[in-house]
């Protein structure tokens, strides 16, 4: 059955593995966004396919370019569609952009969830995550399926409470 599945790709080639998938006929998405006017994937060396699996695990595995399918002792791990959708509903023209609701928070400031399925939860703001650290919540999401991570565009700032 095809589904959405996390792929690891070498460093600094999304761009030839996206290529190699979309000539093959697969569906890919490799999110980006714009820093320092640059373009650049959003969740580096992990790119989004849609596959089936079994039937076309070992062409998707042994494509040049990709490190591995993500998984578990079961498997690789399937996405829910929403997840994709949620993902692409962020992008403007193409890009992610991390658009903001008033003034930007700082660590330890109060927010409260402005946009989505978690709208009016409120907390603390821990900090701005790296590429790398978007990429570990990313895996810890897929793994656990419990953690999650919001854009900053989708937080306000608040009174801390």
């Amino acid at each position: 059955m095809k589904s959405w599945y996390v792929v690891a790709v070498k460093p600094r080639k999304e761009d030839r593995v996206v290529s190699l998938f979309s000539e093959a006929g697969f569906e890919v998405y490799c999110p980006r966004y714009e820093k320092e006017k640059k373009v650049r994937p959003f969740f580096p060396g992990y790119l989004f396919l849609f596959f089936d699996f079994p039937g076309q695990y070992s062409l998707v595995k042994y494509t040049r370019g990709v490190r591995k399918v993500i998984a578990d002792e079961h498997g690789p791990i399937p996405l829910p569609d929403r997840t994709i959708l949620e993902i692409k509903a962020r992008e403007i023209d193409g890009l992610i952009v991390v658009g903001k609701h008033g003034e930007e928070p700082a660590p330890g400031d109060g927010i409260e969830v402005v946009e989505g399925p978690l709208r009016g939860l409120r907390g603390v703001f821990a900090k701005e995550m790296s590429d790398r650290e978007r990429v570990l919540v990313l895996l810890e999401y897929i793994s656990y399926q419990g953690s999650l991570l919001i854009e900053r565009r989708k937080l306000k700032k608040t009174d801390r409470t």
